[in-house]
């Protein structure tokens, strides 16, 4: 299968939930969506702009102290999983994932080396970087024939 990649610039925080809104228009159940890029380059605020669009009303922060976070009420349930902690520890339980992703709800996983194979295929593989002090670009990795 082949990779399509799109890329984006955006200026703005806003810009980034807009995009992270148009990335969720095209997800389904069981969707994963792996997110990488440096500390701070706009992964939770993509996320924010994909969850506001899925119909989560309430808080969405960066899970990195609690691995993954749980967000019901929209048109699907969304799991927001921070892996950063995760990486070097060997002997992790892999049922640790379990309960984020779930083919019912869309997950959305920044540092996903960390998750070490168990995130399946992924729907899209996303990467973000500064480009200058409010500019960032950013990468959609799309298979050929998935949504």
């Amino acid at each position: 299968m082949a990779v399509e990649t799109e890329r984006i610039e955006t200026a703005s925080a806003a810009e980034t939930e807009a995009l992270g809104a148009r990335i969720a228009e095209r997800l389904g159940p069981g969707d994963v969506v792996v997110l990488s890029g440096e500390v701070g380059a706009g992964k939770t605020t993509l996320i924010r702009g994909a969850c506001r669009a899925l119909g989560v009303t309430g808080p969405v922060t960066s899970p990195t102290f609690t691995i993954g976070q749980r967000y019901v009420g929209g048109r699907l349930p969304v799991s927001h999983l921070d892996l950063y902690r995760l990486a070097g520890l060997e002997g992790e339980d892999p049922a640790l994932l379990e309960d984020y992703l779930r083919p019912d709800s869309v997950a959305f996983v920044e540092w996903p080396a960390a998750g070490g194979g168990r995130l399946g295929r992924p729907a899209l593989t996303v990467h973000m970087a500064h480009l200058d002090e409010g500019r960032r670009v950013v990468e959609i990795d799309r298979q050929t024939g998935s949504r």
